[in-house]
C-alpha cells in the first residue's frame, strides 16, 4: 500500500499534530518521481513489478500476480496521501490504547 509518504509518520501528524507536516513526503505532486519507484525497485531485483493506480487495476493485476510462477510479484498499489491504516497504537502508550478507526477503541470490561 503506497500513500507516497512516510505512512505511519505522516498518519500519527494527522491524527496527534494537526496535520502539521514534516518531512514525510515522498513525491513531489502528481505526476512527479516516484521515490522509491517500487515496480523499478522489484523489477531491480529480477521479480515483477505491477503498479495499480485505479479501482479498475485491482483484479488484472492480482490475476497476473497469481499466474506468475517464474518470479517474485511486487504489486504497487497506489492510494490517497490521506489513506491510513489501521487498526493502529498511538505513540507512547501501551497496546491497550489501540484505536480501530479515527475515534474507535475497544471498551474493556473492568475484571
Amino acid at each position: 500500500i503506497n500513500n507516497s509518504s512516510l505512512g505511519m509518520v505522516r498518519q500519527w501528524q494527522t491524527l496527534f499534530y494537526d496535520g502539521r507536516y514534516s518531512n514525510t513526503d515522498l513525491n513531489t505532486g502528481h505526476g512527479s518521481i516516484r521515490v522509491p519507484d517500487f515496480v523499478k525497485l522489484a523489477e531491480a531485483y529480477g521479480a515483477l513489478g505491477i503498479r495499480v493506480e485505479t479501482e479498475d487495476e485491482i483484479d488484472a493485476a492480482i490475476e497476473l500476480a497469481n499466474a506468475t510462477n517464474d518470479r517474485p510479484v511486487v504489486i504497487d498499489f497506489v492510494v490517497s496521501a490521506d489513506a491510513m491504516v489501521w487498526p493502529m497504537v498511538p505513540q507512547g502508550v501501551s497496546n491497550s490504547f489501540i484505536r480501530y478507526a479515527r475515534e474507535a477503541s475497544p471498551a474493556y470490561e473492568e475484571a
